[in-house]
């Protein structure tokens, strides 16, 4: 049976989507988190209710070490016939951060590297191992576009590249604030989808790379990273009903974590690669992302960049990855 890889799929958004596709389309797991006590009474349930094969991965995307334990036990899973083919992988953990800057153990903005970097990682050393007709889907944010309500809401640091959204605030200069970290973060998933998308028409590949909005959702780790009175509001619908008609993109933890399943998994979006679909009060459409993400110099630059911070090395970077 075909398996899914996905990140941060014991909850929230990721649990939804995680139960719809062992449930509705019969797929094999395999979650990958930080925690293995809490993955795994999920993983017990997805077996037991379901009847299919649901394995767990130690693996936090701000650490590049332990992205590239994760991928390498993926590979000795696939290898040995513990997991089934690898139909897909979804890049779903995220955080938004507030407070000053923090740093990973590899000296890395938290956000930026948590969201974007540890993502780019995982999927450049499983690629290979991606089945023909495979989708990589990439949770990203509508706030990543300044010209929508959503991005106004936090703006981006639009001047900065990969360099040095990972080194931000080592300079002695005020940095941005942790919503715009965050915000950036994602528009740098969509740019790396884009590109990546390029570079496997080119080549030929079958597979597809595919960004997704599942809109403004109360529950999740977004909003658990804000203040508690605006939790609080967050979950009233006096205020659903204000960031509605104030234009927010609004999701739901039960109907954007299906339509993430159905992006990765449905036949109706075989031919997504290349597009950003959204979860918006309850429709999942086809819509454009901001015009900077379609910039194709800038995410030339990003993957570059990308693969020096990661220290990717020559033997790692799949044949059909390389720029041609």
């Amino acid at each position: 049976m075909p398996t899914i890889l996905i990140t941060g799929g014991h909850s929230g958004i990721g649990l939804e989507c995680s139960r719809q596709l062992a449930s509705f389309y019969g797929l094999n797991l395999v979650l990958g988190g930080r925690s293995l006590e809490r993955m795994e009474p999920v993983a017990q349930e997805l077996r037991t209710k379901y009847g299919v094969k649901v394995s767990t991965i130690k693996l936090d995307t701000s650490s590049l070490a332990s992205v590239r334990a994760a991928a390498a036990q993926c590979r000795n899973m696939l290898d040995n016939g513990e997991i089934d083919s690898l139909q897909g992988i979804i890049c779903n953990a995220g955080v938004r951060l507030n407070g000053p800057v923090s740093y990973t153990s590899d000296g890395y903005e938290e956000a930026f590297a948590t969201n974007y970097l540890g993502h780019f990682l995982l999927v450049e050393l499983l690629f290979d191992r991606v089945s023909d007709q495979g989708r990589i889907v990439y949770t990203a944010s509508g706030t990543h576009d300044p010209d929508t309500v959503d991005g106004r809401m936090l703006g981006i640091a639009a001047e900065y590249d990969a360099i040095g959204l990972a080194n931000i605030g080592k300079d002695g200069k005020k940095p941005p604030n942790a919503a715009k970290l965050y915000a950036t973060s994602k528009l740098c998933m969509i740019l790396y989808a884009y590109e990546l998308d390029r570079r496997l028409r080119k080549s030929g590949s079958t597979i597809a790379s595919i960004a997704y909005d599942p809109g403004l959702t109360s529950g999740t780790g977004f909003l658990r990273a804000m203040p508690k009175p605006m939790q609080r509001l967050s979950d009233s619908s006096f205020m659903n009903w204000v960031l509605k008609r104030t234009g927010v993109t609004m999701g739901s933890v039960d109907f954007s974590g299906k339509a993430l399943a159905k992006i990765t998994a449905d036949s109706t979006y075989a031919k997504g690669s290349g597009k950003y679909f959204q979860s918006n009060d309850g429709k999942l459409i086809e819509t454009r992302s901001s015009k900077l993400s379609y910039d194709e110099k800038r995410a030339l630059k990003l993957w570059n960049d990308t693969k020096t911070l990661v220290h990717l090395k020559p033997n790692e970077e799949p044949a059909e990855l390389r720029r041609r």
